[in-house]
Formats: C-alpha cells, sequence, structure tokens
C-alpha cells in the first residue's frame, strides 16, 4: 500500500452564537475548518482536521510510502520542515497529516483508533467549554445548561478581562451545575488566554478563590512563560493549566521539568504522535494530560490509551458542516464506536457549498491578538476598551 495524494479541504464551524475569549470574539460565530484527506492506492482515505499550511511540502515527505508506518512518516515530515516544522500553523498541518494516517492504519486493521492504540475503555470524560466570554447572563445559563443534558458536570469560562464579572459568571455557571446534579462543588475552570501579568493572575484569581474551588486557571501569562507560570502556580491554590498552544516537545520540556503546569495540555490540531509524546513525558513527571479542541476526535480516541489522561474539552455539540463523527456525547463523555478508524465521515458537497461562508482570516475574533492585550489598569471589553458599566 502506497499513499499517493491529498485533498485540502475547508469547511466551516457554525455556533449559531457568539464566540470569543479575552481576546476577541468571532460576532457571527462562523469559524473556518480546515480538513487534510489523505489518498491511498488502495482506495482507502483517512481524514485529518488542521492546517493547509506549507502542504505540498509536509505532503512530500510521505508520498509513495506506506501509511501504516505512522510515527516514522510524523518524523519524516517533521524533518522535511525542520525550520518551520515545530511551530505554528506548519506544525498544524503535519498533524492534520498524522491524524489522517492515523485513521488510515485503523481501517485497515478493521479496528477503531481508540482500540488499535491500546486503549480498554470507550468513555473518555469531558468538560463543558462554551467559549462564551460574549454571551449575557441568560444565554450562558442557557448554554451550561445544555451541556449539563448531556450529563457534563465540569465547566471551563473565558474570562480574564473584570474580576467581578468572572465572579459572577462562575457563580452563574456554578449554580446552572449544581441544579443539573452535579453535586455542591462541580468542577469550574477560568480561561485567560494569555491576558495577564504575573501579579496580575495572582491577584485576580486570589480574589476569585475567595469564593469558589477553582480547578484550574488557564494560560494565566503568555506560553512561553516557564518562571510566570511557575510565580503563578506558587501564588493561587488552582492548578495551572498550559499547553495548548506549545509545539514539539521542546517547548513544553521547560514548564514541565520547571514545575510550572500542573495539567498538560495539548490541541487536536496538533496530532495523534505529538499527544502521544507529550502525554509520555507529562506521565513521567507524574502529570495529567487534557486536550483541547473544537473537534478533537483524534485526541480523543488516543487519550483512552495513555494512563494519564484527565477530561478532554467538549466544545460545540455539532461536529462542522459537512462532517459527521460516530461518537456521541453521554453521561459526561465522548463515548466512542466501534467503526473502523476514526469514526469521521465527510460530504463533500455540503463543504463545498459551505465554501462561501468561510470567513477572511483577517476578520476580527479570538485568533488576532489586540493591542496591549494584558495592560490595562482598569476593567476593559474584548474590543480592549474599558469596560461598560455592567462589566466594572
Amino acid at each position: 500500500m502506497r499513499i499517493t495524494g491529498f485533498r485540502a479541504l475547508t469547511t466551516v464551524q457554525d455556533w449559531g452564537r457568539p464566540i470569543g475569549d479575552a481576546n476577541g470574539v468571532h460576532a457571527g460565530g462562523i469559524v473556518r475548518t480546515p480538513i487534510v484527506v489523505v489518498e491511498t492506492d488502495e482506495g482507502v482515505s483517512g481524514v485529518g482536521l488542521g492546517s493547509h499550511v506549507l502542504a505540498e511540502t509536509v505532503f512530500a515527505a510521505i508520498e509513495g510510502e506506506d501509511p501504516r508506518g505512522v510515527i516514522a512518516l510524523y518524523d519524516r515530515m517533521l524533518r522535511r520542515t525542520f525550520k518551520a516544522g515545530h511551530a505554528g500553523a506548519v506544525f498544524g498541518t503535519i498533524g492534520a497529516f498524522d491524524t489522517a494516517l492515523w485513521d488510515i492504519k485503523a481501517q485497515l486493521a478493521g479496528e477503531p483508533l481508540w482500540r488499535l492504540l491500546g486503549g480498554r475503555d470507550r468513555r473518555v470524560p469531558a468538560y463543558a467549554s462554551g467559549l462564551d466570554i460574549a454571551l449575557d447572563d441568560d444565554e450562558l445559563a442557557r448554554l451550561y445548561r445544555t451541556y449539563a443534558g448531556h450529563g457534563l458536570r465540569a465547566a471551563k469560562l473565558k474570562g480574564g478581562l473584570d474580576i467581578d464579572r468572572d465572579h459572577h459568571r462562575l457563580g452563574l455557571v456554578r449554580d446552572v451545575l449544581v441544579e443539573a446534579g452535579a453535586g455542591p462543588r462541580p468542577g469550574l475552570m477560568l480561561d485567560v488566554n494569555e491576558n495577564w501579568t504575573r501579579k496580575q493572575a495572582v491577584r485576580h484569581v486570589g480574589e476569585l478563590e475567595r469564593s469558589f474551588d477553582l480547578t484550574w486557571i488557564e494560560e494565566p501569562v503568555r506560553r512561553w512563560d516557564v518562571a510566570g507560570h511557575a510565580a503563578v502556580g506558587h501564588g493561587v491554590r488552582a492548578s495551572i493549566a498550559t499547553g495548548e498552544n506549545l509545539t514539539g516537545l521542546e517547548q513544553h520540556r521547560p514548564l514541565i521539568t520547571a514545575g510550572a503546569v500542573d495539567v498538560v495540555q495539548t490541541a487536536a490540531g496538533w496530532g495523534i504522535t505529538h499527544f502521544l509524546r507529550v502525554a509520555a513525558l507529562a506521565h513521567a513527571h507524574d502529570l495529567p494530560v487534557s486536550p483541547i479542541g473544537t473537534t478533537p476526535v483524534g485526541l480523543v480516541h488516543a487519550a483512552t490509551a495513555v494512563p494519564n489522561h484527565l477530561v478532554t474539552e467538549l466544545q460545540d455539540l455539532r461536529p462542522p458542516v459537512g462532517v459527521s463523527v460516530a461518537h456521541e456525547v453521554a453521561d459526561g463523555a465522548f463515548i466512542l464506536a466501534d467503526s473502523p478508524g476514526l469514526g469521521i465521515a465527510l460530504d463533500e458537497a455540503a463543504i463545498k457549498a459551505a465554501g462561501h461562508r468561510v470567513p477572511d482570516p483577517s476578520a476580527g475574533g479570538s485568533h488576532i491578538r489586540p493591542d496591549r492585550a494584558g495592560f490595562h489598569l482598569l476593567p476593559t471589553t474584548n474590543n480592549g476598551d474599558r469596560a461598560p458599566a455592567e462589566f466594572a
């Protein structure tokens, strides 16, 4: 069997509401979702959700190869792009091809990927994550009631712009989860997307911890700030979660070895092999791992096979337009199916029809860091302006 080609597709995730974080908001709730389909000479193809950047260059490393040698091919892709391949969108392209190769490998074995990787339990614990910073109180409560209806009993909110508003919103979601049967102390996390200085983080979280037992605070300072994460970790009770924007073991290693991270995260777009390697490194330091992503199918499968998986992020309950997944969400978990591979199917006609809805990459949103992010004396809105009275 040989790899013969690939197709690069782009669809959209339609949230049906505004989504965003401390850096910005996608007001229309439409986000582009790139997809890579790897083809073989035996008609078996694999799907990976991820970047297309330098796809032709990355593909050259695996063209004509046997797709079953996926781990060796992952390193071959890294070597082919070694000057750019360990960071950013190119690393995401490698991750998309890697995920597609694992999909092929499991299909050829006639097994779901979770079983091929050595997983035992198809149930993968999840927490709710609504990218919800733009929602008002009624919208926020309604959203998390929907998550609670699928059995989720832990939630991660977006915040970091205003202490009082974060306090109010955490309390609101806590009450929703308690009413849904989560017990008196449901899991609560706050993600501030690299929006604070060290002192701001300690002060802000310390204020919140007077009322809440936060499970973790996520990305309190810039992703590469080892000393900063360590300082925040020493100054608060909550665990420090970070790593979704780190690529390669060389970026994770300083944080882990310095004791600056308590929950090690990896993003679905970086691929399955990357996740397995980061999970092993974290396990060597007795640390848990937690995958993140809008449609983290590959990492959900891989999570069943690592001993230190804690919980996986569940964002939108619906997959991207033209994408269907075999798993379901119930009883607070992803429930994986028995279908071979990842269980992803594509409706390419629907994807093509959605092409006119793909937003301009230069449009505003959480992917663009605003001017003076994190450098505000007073509470701010998502636009970096001083907050209106109801946020202050």
